[in-house]
């Protein structure tokens, strides 16, 4: 069978520009004012950004990086790298200079893009190399770079890895992983030609480089850019008034949302979903029977892009990652998730820069089948559901039983008091290891010992007694990646305060 032509997503952002009028983008910004893009627009700005880099020495293969908030000229810089060939580096407005700073030293870009907010943090890292900072009008003067002719191998995008378990590693995606995103938009996201999706991720991070515009014009929905802080009670007022039809939240963001406000019906959502870490089954409860909408969740990382989800119309399974996607084919050797590379069409090239890479490092099981190890704990059901458990250095030994620390979380954020809550190994002289929980409790609970021994008993009555924390502690907040993602290993270093 002849496989189909190779098609770029500029080239598929340019047919939608051909098309039927539609917004591309809505524009909620930090002044409050409010501004609607067509796909039109988009196209111009960005081939005009593309001139404006190529008349900064930028060529084909050259990296640029954006330090740019969730702003319209994030997205026109995105999309004019690719339309142009060079690789964009996006970087998370909350990185500080020495952050910056291993970025730039791993990428050496050509030029940084940057916002007049974050200018003086890109300076303290020590980049004296070619800037634009926007707002700059004058960008749209340029004249339009020429299309490149860009093939599924060329090198796209530089997407560090959030550092979860180590240092954060530059990783590298080809142009074949853009359009590769059509996988995911229909059988996870689900956004509808017309529609208005919202993914509320912060630009910089994989979930939104895959997940803020380029999934939503895959589907040929509108994308929402909110450019402003996270706060629960806004988040849901703005979703009713821009009549939002597909939400994408962070976990965290669903966890605080569920857990301080009174949740009521939004008639326009229609699709809620979720990635980024394992979601406690106690808020799909809290989701569904608020809002009435399922949330789906779905498991990836940011070399592979998504690889299992809770498909539209599957059973809702509170606490599952749902099944491999169609066509992508998984391994579980020792309870580690393993998937088969050839199978995941966002799958990365290699970490490092373009040209310099160190290719993905595969294991053979059984049969010399090679597969890419995901490094994360997990369980199937009858009916190939998948369960997170942990990751792999992440589980808990205690005299004998593996204890997923997730499992142990879960209990605990099930209890009223508790808002967060992290489970790691405290080493043990009797027991190798055991249980220790460090906990973020919601307003209006004190951390008392009475408190603590009820929520041991408690973590008993609802999952097996082994797994029970016989430490807690309770803090005001818990060690996160700039992502979201709790650092266990930090707790594990610190130990016990």
């Amino acid at each position: 069978m002849s496989q189909a032509p190779f098609i770029s997503f500029p080239a598929i952002v340019d047919r939608l520009a051909a098309g039927p009028p539609g917004n591309a983008l809505i524009e909620l910004a930090r002044d409050g004012s409010r501004r609607e893009y067509g796909f039109g627009e988009v196209v111009d700005a960005a081939a005009r950004y593309g001139g404006a880099f190529a008349d900064h020495g930028v060529g084909v293969g050259d990296v640029v990086i954006t330090l740019i908030g969730n702003r319209p000229q994030w997205v026109f810089a995105m999309l004019g790298c690719w339309r142009m060939g060079a690789v964009v580096l996006p970087c998370n407005e909350m990185l500080r200079a020495k952050d910056l700073a291993l970025r730039i030293a791993s990428a050496a870009p050509k030029l940084v893009v940057t916002d007049e907010r974050n200018h003086a943090e890109l300076e303290a890292s020590g980049w004296d190399g070619p800037t634009i900072v926007i707002p700059d009008e004058s960008l749209l003067g340029h004249d339009p770079a020429p299309m490149f002719d860009a093939g599924p191998d060329d090198p796209a995008m530089m997407i560090f890895t959030s550092g979860t378990t180590g240092e954060p590693k530059p990783v590298v995606h080809t142009h074949g992983c853009l359009p590769g995103q059509q996988l995911q938009a229909v059988n996870w996201f689900d956004a509808r030609p017309g529609e208005i999706a919202w993914c509320t991720a912060s630009s910089g991070w994989s979930k939104s480089a895959r997940n803020v515009f380029l999934t939503p014009w895959l589907c040929g929905a509108a994308a929402v850019l909110h450019d402003v802080r996270f706060d629960p009670e806004e988040r849901m007022a703005t979703i009713a008034a821009e009549k939002v039809n597909v939400l994408c939240m962070a976990p965290t963001e669903y966890r605080v949302i569920a857990r301080r406000l009174e949740l009521e019906r939004i008639d326009s959502l229609r699709q809620c979903v979720s990635a980024g870490e394992a979601l406690n089954a106690e808020i799909f409860k809290n989701w569904h029977d608020g809002l009435g909408v399922d949330i789906h969740d779905g498991y990836g990382q940011t070399e592979t892009g998504a690889i299992t989800a809770v498909r539209p119309g599957d059973e809702i399974k509170p606490g599952s990652m749902g099944r491999p996607m169609p066509g992508i084919e998984i391994h579980i050797e020792e309870g580690e998730l393993w998937v088969d590379p050839a199978t995941v069409p966002t799958f990365f090239a290699g970490y490092g820069r373009p040209g310099e890479l160190d290719p993905p490092e595969l294991h053979a099981d059984a049969d010399g089948r090679m597969w890419w190890r995901t490094g994360d704990l997990v369980s199937q059901d009858e009916d190939g559901y998948l369960w997170f458990d942990s990751r792999n250095d992440d589980i808990i030994s205690s005299a004998g039983y593996r204890i997923g620390p997730f499992e142990v979380e879960s209990a605990l954020i099930s209890h009223p008091a508790v808002a967060e809550a992290a489970a790691v190994a405290l080493p043990d002289p009797e027991r190798g290891s055991i249980v220790r929980a460090v906990l973020v409790l919601k307003d209006g609970y004190d951390g008392t010992a009475a408190l603590a021994s009820e929520l041991q008993e408690h973590v008993k009555s609802v999952t097996a007694p082994y797994k029970y924390p016989r430490v807690i502690e309770f803090t005001d907040s818990l060690p996160k990646t700039a992502s979201g993602k709790i650092r266990r290993a930090e707790l594990r270093r610190l130990g016990p305060a």
